[in-house]
């Protein structure tokens, strides 16, 4: 998927200002981490709403999108795109992101955005790294890592390339071993970083000097900034491609797989991992 993206600075929150006639009308949902981040674009309001997810996720997600469509006088068949985090991410996170999405959109015709998970990461890094850098600095070209623990001593990396255009991935999203990307860390050391990782394994991979963003601000924001720039670009696609981006084959063994010796070793050599 072409991830040359416009973009906007947009409110966080609730904003019922009369947003233009062109104003499309978005649904954007996301639950590939521990948030559960719903966000809606009408002509006349935008509404961002992060929450607790995680387990809850599967029982909250219909509940939070029904409550903002009736918030902002919207409804289901009215919307343009369904906009949703693909991933990568937590695996039962991602099945209820795509499942709600692509139900949604089939039953209404409506076309969906997939959005890189772990590009609303940098998505939100760049307007956190606003008030601190001027405008022109902050959009020149630049490149930004996003690092999110995947748990199992791994990692799901990948750089973006920010330039007059908008976003463009130059390393896209993978699953890696903590000694293949401080190996690939130490070679081009990063700039920018922004994700959880920085966290989870301070001390465990060689950022240097790079400057940090290691929480994110306002995850539905960044979604729905996204998405409103894929939708410009024409990026929207059948309800049958609402498809989450796996990059972990397995995350567990059956005992029947168990007790016949079929579980794979893990690949610890370097990337890990497939889309």
């Amino acid at each position: 998927m072409d991830l040359s993206l416009a973009i906007s600075p947009g409110p966080p929150g609730l904003d019922l200002q009369p947003l233009g006639p062109q104003t499309p009308c978005l649904l954007a949902l996301d639950t590939s981490t521990e948030c559960l981040s719903v966000a809606l674009l009408t002509p006349r309001a935008r509404i961002c709403v992060n929450e607790v997810g995680g387990k809850v996720a599967s029982a909250r997600l219909i509940p939070s999108l029904l409550q903002l469509l009736d918030q902002a006088g919207a409804t289901l068949a009215g919307l343009q795109a369904i906009a949703f985090g693909q991933g990568p991410g937590a695996f039962t996170g991602l099945r209820t992101t795509c499942a709600v999405a692509q139900g949604l959109a089939l039953a209404h015709d409506t076309p969906v955005l997939a959005i890189d998970s772990l590009l609303i990461v940098a998505e939100d890094a760049r307007l956190q790294a606003l008030p601190s850098q001027p405008a022109p600095t902050v959009a020149a070209t630049q490149d930004w890592w996003v690092a999110m623990d995947a748990r199992m001593d791994e990692v799901y990396a990948a750089c973006y390339h920010l330039g007059a255009d908008g976003w463009q991935t130059r390393v896209a999203p993978q699953l890696w071993t903590l000694p293949a990307l401080a190996q690939a860390w130490t070679v081009d050391p990063p700039q920018r970083l922004a994700g959880n990782a920085v966290a989870a394994f301070a001390g465990r991979l060689p950022w240097g000097s790079a400057t940090l963003w290691p929480d994110t601000t306002d995850r539905a924001a960044a979604l729905l900034r996204l998405a409103q720039a894929a939708w410009a670009k024409g990026q929207a696609v059948p309800p049958e491609q609402a498809l989450p981006l796996y990059l972990r084959d397995k995350v567990a063994f059956t005992t029947a797989e168990r007790e016949a010796g079929k579980a794979r070793p893990p690949q610890h050599a370097g990337v890990v991992g497939s889309a």
